[in-house]
């Protein structure tokens, strides 16, 4: 036996035979799995005594990985969850938008029932629009979303706040994270005109705290001032100030054409001990609501952008002019739009975005949107999807489409480094915040049985701009040991996920080290 291995005479579950990848250990070789209560209780190789089991998964010609870890979905419903279910996902958290009030979503969440593990962060612009706009942030099962699209007009949160107002908006978001949230979301580059100093402020409160922050950053642009190298500088500077971790959200697009710039800056901050991290995802168009404030029409050029660049999703058709746009912004300001930065057909568009997805230590994330119906209603949870459904193809097919495009195709990431990316980088990201996070991404004895067996030669995304479609080639996916996908079916009637919440540290307490292997250490060279 190797890797440590425990012998048992009986289990739950055994996945038989396959080719099981352990990101932490560097394990890649033929292994079976038996699973227990909801934990891994051996991993076996062929020469061990194989136990009896209630239930065989025959994994021969498949591999066997961690369940991917998406720190980054909007997409906090049965559907949107069953989707990513589909794409090898078993943790589903909203950490860049967030909730608010933060105990009480939790517990609608828990109430409704998710396929997947979830959690939140708390949201920064749901206290900022309290604080500033008077609005009463309502729990919803799905997050801070819907407070954040209904109240896109209001007339304050954007802007600077007194000190006095700051001082309201950290106690909220003070109080979220007692609640369990996942650490701070800061969706900056919605309120570009708030002062750095509260950035400053919020920083140094996660670092007492002990939690991450997980940060859009402030600008979208490939031109100086206010470009998108200046908003990722901000983050890094916050970090070696502070000595929080902050995370960079979606690296991919909000450093838009300066992506060579803002990864020689993380990797030399990152060179020197400063704690940040971030992420990415394989998709060359974006998704928010049509009025967030660097889509007004007279910011677009400075992103590169025009307005038939931006995709209406209620109807599923571009923007025609500058006129058309306004009229959304004022008429819908909280409706979904799809916002081509990149071309996908062009080869130096491409390398860019490969050039993001290929940082050291980045991690696969979504950003999965909701899914939506014609008149841009959330879609019920119907299983299969109804027609004309549309949302983001990143909601579907992000990490699908990472192990066909990089993997399969390109070459460009070992298999087994592919999956590190998507379940331990992850989950080191968070595990100093939340202890709960060092069972997963792992495939080892005493670690949560959230396990994805696919097939390598066939995992591939299915989604379109155009056509909202599930990925292929996941054959089982077990969350706590119960499937929730088997035999590339979905199992409608599981909803095993549970809830991910931090434990922050007592602000006497002093702060918890980074993981050895964390993705915040100083890279190799």
């Amino acid at each position: 036996m190797g890797w440590g291995e425990v012998v048992v005479s009986e289990c739950d579950v055994l996945v038989v035979g396959g080719r099981v990848l352990d990101p932490e250990t560097g394990l890649d070789g033929i292994r079976s799995v038996a699973v227990t209560d909801g934990r891994i209780t051996a991993v076996l190789d062929a020469n061990d005594p194989v136990p009896r089991a209630n239930r065989t998964i025959d994994a021969t010609g498949r591999v066997v990985a961690p369940g991917f870890v998406d720190l980054h979905s909007h997409a906090q419903t049965v559907t949107g969850h069953r989707l990513q279910a589909l794409d090898g996902v078993t943790t589903a958290l909203d950490l860049e938008g967030g909730a608010l009030p933060v105990a009480q979503t939790y517990a609608l969440a828990e109430q409704e029932g998710r396929p997947l593990n979830f959690g939140f962060s708390a949201a920064w612009t749901s206290a900022r629009m309290q604080v500033l706009d008077g609005v009463v942030p309502v729990a919803h099962p799905s997050g801070a979303l819907t407070t954040f699209a209904a109240h896109q007009a209001g007339a304050r949160w954007r802007g600077p706040a007194t000190p006095t107002e700051v001082g309201g908006i950290l106690a909220l978001l003070e109080q979220g994270v007692a609640e369990g949230a996942v650490g701070i979301g800061v969706l900056v580059g919605y309120a570009p005109d708030s002062e750095r100093r509260e950035y400053f402020e919020l920083s140094r409160l996660a670092e007492r705290l002990g939690v991450p922050t997980f940060t859009h950053a402030r600008y979208l642009s490939n031109r100086e001032p206010h470009g998108s190298l200046e908003g990722a500088l901000e983050v890094i500077s916050a970090a070696a100030g502070t000595g929080a971790h902050m995370h960079l959200c979606h690296v991919n697009s909000t450093s838009n054409r300066m992506i060579e710039q803002v990864a020689h800056a993380i990797d030399r901050a990152r060179g020197v001990g400063v704690r940040v991290s971030t992420e990415a995802y394989p998709y060359g168009a974006g998704s928010t609501v049509v009025g967030a404030a660097f889509l007004a029409p007279e910011a677009l050029e400075q992103a590169g952008l025009r307005p038939d660049s931006l995709t209406y999703l209620p109807t599923n058709e571009r923007v025609r002019d500058a006129a058309h746009l306004r009229e959304l912004r004022e008429t819908d300001p909280g409706a979904l739009v799809v916002v081509h930065f990149l071309d996908e057909t062009d080869a130096g568009d491409l390398a860019l975005l490969e050039r993001s997805l290929l940082l050291d230590d980045v991690a696969i994330a979504t950003d999965a949107m909701p899914t939506v119906d014609a008149a841009g209603r959330p879609a019920d949870d119907r299983w299969p999807l109804p027609p004309g459904l549309v949302s983001h193809p990143r909601s579907a097919g992000t990490f699908s489409r990472t192990l066909r495009w990089l993997v399969r195709e390109r070459g460009a990431l070992s298999l087994l480094e592919a999956v590190r990316r998507c379940t331990l980088v992850p989950a080191q990201v968070l595990e100093a915040a939340v202890p709960a996070m060092r069972h997963k991404g792992r495939v080892q004895v005493g670690c949560d049985a959230d396990l994805v067996v696919l097939d390598p030669d066939r995992i591939g995304d299915r989604a379109t701009y155009t056509h909202l479609a599930p990925s292929v080639g996941v054959r089982h996916l077990l969350v706590g040991g119960t499937a929730v996908v088997r035999d590339g079916e979905l199992m409608t009637d599981a909803l095993p996920g549970r809830p991910v919440r931090s434990a922050p540290r007592d602000a006497a307490s002093p702060p918890s080290p980074p993981s050895p292997l964390s993705p915040l250490r100083p890279p190799v060279r």
